[in-house]
């Protein structure tokens, strides 16, 4: 396994091929037309990647992560591993389709290194355009307020991995990106929530999207996974202060915002984390009605499926905001 040093200096050297090609692939598809110089970058969470069906489909191009060096592939169901390259509306903007996670097995650092390559190529090919950051997650909702299919604006986070050291920062810095030292106090961008909170309220009002799905604003648990959480793990969470908790995100964020960028980030809530601790062996024997433990247990297949269906309105909505931020 390589050292701290050596993974970031691994991917400086790839950064320092894939930027070109970046570059290359974006430039000969829309010099004929404009130039292009993005200014959001969106992550699509566990079942949303169908925003990419917003895109201009005379003018988006695709990139798979294969195509960049130093950028791995997504093992994950409803990751396919691609950057989508277009505009929403008029607003040109650059999709993952598919992000990694550290359970997968990769370093810390890899999960983060798409955000520090295009921050590259912006900088280096674009004046600095790409400044802003849209990241979607599926969450398992700890508040007891929320349902499965709500979505929660994030407003600030608990990153139990960098706590305990498994932190993207870790390392020499990136001095040209920002500080060595990074307050994350201000990580979640008021500006860009209230423009969210505004076109949520006028979309649900014109009936352009599901009328019944309510907006929240939240803390966001960050945990590594890949299992998800025991009951009393859970309960910890809550008691802290955390309303819903994922397996992303939040390394994300972090280096978007060491990076200078603005951030909005985005949960929806597919499923109800059990809260109630394991009924005891001995209430059972003493007569107590036995209470079946799957009762409630989570399950990808149906994160995906609630991921799915809220992921048409997120997709009217993100449209809808994108050249606000």
């Amino acid at each position: 396994m390589l050292s701290a040093k050596e993974t970031i200096a691994l991917q400086r050297e790839n950064i320092a091929k894939a930027a070109p090609i970046l570059n290359q692939k974006i430039t000969s598809h829309f010099a004929p037309i404009t130039k292009f110089e993005p200014k959001i970058l969106i992550i699509c969470g566990s079942g949303l990647g169908n925003l990419t069906n917003k895109l201009k489909l005379k003018s988006h191009l695709i990139i798979p992560y294969a195509d960049l060096p130093g950028f791995q592939q997504s093992t994950v169901q409803g990751h396919s591993g691609e950057l989508w390259v277009g505009h929403l509306k008029d607003t040109p903007v650059i999709i993952m389709k598919g992000r990694l996670h550290a359970y997968e097995g990769y370093d810390i650092r890899d999960t983060v290194y798409p955000i520090r390559l295009l921050n590259n190529y912006s900088e280096k090919f674009c004046n600095g355009s790409l400044s802003s950051l849209i990241v979607t997650n599926a969450a398992g909702g700890l508040n007891l307020d929320y349902k499965m299919g709500d979505i929660m604006l994030i407003f600030d986070h608990i990153n139990f991995p960098g706590l305990a050291g498994k932190h993207p920062l870790v390392g020499p810095n990136w001095d040209e990106d920002g500080d060595r030292f990074l307050a994350v106090s201000d990580a979640y961008d008021l500006t860009a929530r209230k423009v969210f909170l505004q076109k949520y309220t006028e979309l649900q009002n014109a009936k352009k999207i599901t009328s019944s799905r309510t907006l929240h604003e939240g803390t966001y648990a960050f945990v590594s996974g890949p299992t998800f959480e025991s009951r009393s793990e859970a309960r910890f969470l809550k008691q802290i202060g955390s309303d819903a908790v994922g397996m992303s995100t939040v390394p994300e964020v972090t280096v978007a915002r060491h990076c200078g960028w603005k951030v909005l980030a985005l949960s929806v809530i597919t499923n109800n984390v059990v809260l109630d601790l394991p009924q005891k062996a001995s209430d059972i024997a003493n007569g107590e009605k036995e209470i079946s433990l799957d009762a409630g247990k989570a399950d990808h297949e149906e994160v995906l499926q609630i991921g799915l269906a809220a992921a048409k309105d997120l997709e009217v909505i993100v449209e809808e905001i994108a050249a606000f931020l």
